[in-house]
């Protein structure tokens, strides 16, 4: 049994080097990191000097078997060097994190790759494009003045072709930059900020405003843009620059949601069957007339056909009659109101109308979700390694007991004279310490 013991505990211990590297690597000092665009090799060892080292540096968290982590990193090899090149230069760096899982259960990695940018050594999780043209657009954002001063029509122009898709923008026409300033240092994470002091009348055309001075928000993503006039004061100012952090609708899926959570506003959501067919699309249209005028709400929609995990928690079955209305709270409580669950082909904006009075009137039932969460889609997307690790660990465990009992069987067991007849000796089974596995994300 003395030897079964040792194998539990060699067992254990192999499990533990397993999860956590058991080779000390030198710590390497600051001046040790390639400045030169190369893609920097992190351990744990590493991993604190490096973020420290450089003022931004984006960290893709991967692991060698999964695939989006083998195609994401020639593109993270080309966008190195166009990033290292910036007046302020952005380093990029990469760790497995699949061996160093210390560090990926300390950063909250649930799967492969994640990628998060550390400002000073504050993470911020990264959710732009891939690519690497797109990446470099999109992390250009970080650093980039708090107000941008625009000087021409070709100036403003170009703002907007620099800015690109990934953030909401917001240019103050006429507009004094010390007005946005303080909102704009408390976004310059989620949008783009800028004043045009020199521009021609046909400004106003293009960017749809009649008067200014002038704050005009654009969602290029969405097509779509606001207008916000004078008085530019406390509340009113980032209500409008909050509210514009997400489109009159939202498309529901995993990505917006966080954003969605992020938000204190309830979500008028609306339930639809395929959110890409014809019907869809023109309800979207009711629903963004319905969103302009209802802004103290988050106006989103979600097709069963593409998130039916998502859908199902709200109570839809195959028999629900969709599209169907609801307000939820971001968390688990929802609100129907009682005669107007669900739409019509006829009229629907006075259907959505009679909606909104009777949520305004509390003519409402209050339900729960079934299961569902953000954490628990994640968690759901369990990658098939997972189950492996499992099921060999527990096939060594149990073949070693199994050995151990019919050694014990066999050997004959000696006694001298005056030995007293005692029980078997305990053996106590090692518990696993592998409660923690990063799972392969889908893009």
């Amino acid at each position: 049994m003395a030897t079964t013991q040792r194998l539990l505990l060699l067992l254990l211990l192999l499990s533990l080097c397993a999860s956590h590297s058991c080779v000390p690597v030198a710590a390497a000092s600051a001046d040790e990191f390639p400045r030169d665009g190369t893609v920097i090799e992190l351990d744990d060892t590493t991993f604190d000097w490096g973020i420290s080292a450089f003022d931004l540096i984006l960290v893709d968290f991967y692991a060698p078997w999964c695939g989006h982590c083998q195609r994401l990193a020639p593109e993270l090899d080309a966008a190195a060097p166009m990033l290292a090149q910036l007046q302020k230069p952005i380093m990029i760096a990469k760790i497995n994190a699949d061996k160093y899982r210390k560090l990926a259960e300390k950063y909250e990695i649930d799967g492969f790759p994640t990628m998060k940018l550390f400002m000073h050594g504050v993470p911020v999780d990264y959710t732009g494009p891939r690519k690497a043209e797109l990446l470099v657009r999109f992390l250009k954002k970080f650093v980039a003045p708090d107000v941008s001063i625009l000087e021409t029509d070709s100036a403003i122009h170009n703002f907007v072709e620099m800015a690109g898709n990934d953030f909401p923008i917001f240019i103050g026409f006429g507009l004094n930059e010390s007005i946005i300033l303080d909102i704009a240092r408390e976004f310059r994470k989620k949008a783009w900020f800028s004043v045009a002091k020199n521009f021609s009348e046909q400004m106003k055309a293009v960017y749809d405003f009649d008067k200014i001075p002038a704050l005009v928000s654009l969602h290029p993503t969405y097509n779509e843009r606001s207008v916000l006039y004078d008085p530019f004061e406390g509340q009113l100012l980032e209500n409008f620059v909050r509210q514009n952090q997400l489109p009159l609708v939202v498309p529901i899926k995993f990505e917006t949601l966080k954003m969605v959570n992020g938000d204190q506003r309830k979500v008028f959501l609306t339930i639809v069957e395929d959110e890409l067919n014809e019907r869809t699309l023109k309800l979207i249209k009711i629903l963004r007339s319905a969103a302009t005028a209802n802004r103290h709400l988050i106006f989103g929609y979600v097709g069963r056909k593409q998130w039916g995990d998502f859908v199902d928690a709200f109570n839809v079955t195959k028999r629900s009659k969709l599209p169907k209305l609801l307000v939820w709270d971001g968390n688990e409580e929802y609100h129907v109101v009682v005669g107007s669950e669900s739409l019509d082909d006829d009229d629907q904006e006075s259907q959505i109308s009679r909606f909104l009075e009777g949520y305004k009137e509390g003519r409402t039932m209050k339900l729960k979700m079934t299961s569902f969460s953000v954490f628990g889609y994640i968690s759901s997307v369990t990658g098939i390694r997972t189950i492996y690790l499992v099921v060999i660990l527990v096939a060594i465990v149990i073949a070693i007991i199994v050995i151990s009992i019919r050694s014990a069987d066999a050997t004959p067991v000696r006694r001298t004279q005056g030995e007293s007849e005692g029980g078997d000796a305990g053996v106590s089974q090692p518990k696993s310490s592998e409660n923690y596995q990063p799972r392969d994300k889908e893009d």
